[in-house]
């Protein structure tokens, strides 16, 4: 199996030290995280968790299972780039003389959908949003005018599949426990295991 770029998305409560325990699970596997969001979803008190990897499919199957034994994780999925619809965010600070005199900056700013958000006599900056590669297209025409500085956030994602979390929420609240219960299902001596 080949690696390619995923995207997990975590729903969760919103409880203190998750994210750490979270960010344990990638790092005792020795899996890179390549970008990490946080934010509130569309039901009240529940979070997302936006996480990219490069990793095989079976890996990051793993690693969702992984993620939902978390006592506060309500469901984990993990899809490819072409099931989402994804953006990130840039901003670019570049001397204010130096792209005034050698660049024309409304044609740069249509040709890369930026805009200028701060203009000071020593330094704009610049916003664009888009893929990585579109971000990172501005970079290079940038730096030969003293590209000062650069920051990317992290992606934001939604799963293409029309129905949301909040329905598959809904789902989980009514549905009735199965009929059949096993306890005390023993595994270690010390071990116990119980399961619906």
């Amino acid at each position: 199996m080949n690696k390619q770029e995923y995207t997990i998305t975590v729903y969760t409560e919103n409880q203190v030290g998750l994210l750490n325990r979270i960010a344990i699970i990638f790092s005792r596997r020795k899996i890179n995280i390549d970008s990490l969001n946080t934010s509130p979803s569309e039901v009240e008190s529940v979070h997302r968790f936006t996480i990219v990897i490069n990793e095989t499919e079976d890996v990051v199957r793993k690693l969702c299972r992984q993620i939902e034994k978390q006592v506060e994780v309500l469901k984990a999925y993990y899809n490819t780039s072409d099931e989402i619809v994804w953006q990130e965010m840039a901003l670019y600070k570049v001397s204010t003389d130096e792209i005034a005199e050698k660049v024309k900056v409304e044609r740069l700013l249509r040709q890369y959908g930026a805009r200028a958000v701060v203009i000071r006599h020593d330094y704009t900056v610049f916003e664009t949003t888009g893929h990585r590669e579109e971000t990172e297209a501005l970079v290079r025409v940038l730096e030969p005018y003293g590209l000062i500085e650069f920051v990317r956030s992290a992606r934001v994602a939604i799963i293409k599949s029309s129905e949301g979390f909040h329905e598959k929420l809904q789902q989980f609240e009514y549905h009735e426990p199965s009929e059949t219960v096993i306890e005390n299902e023993f595994l270690n001596d010390n071990e116990q295991v119980f399961s619906m």
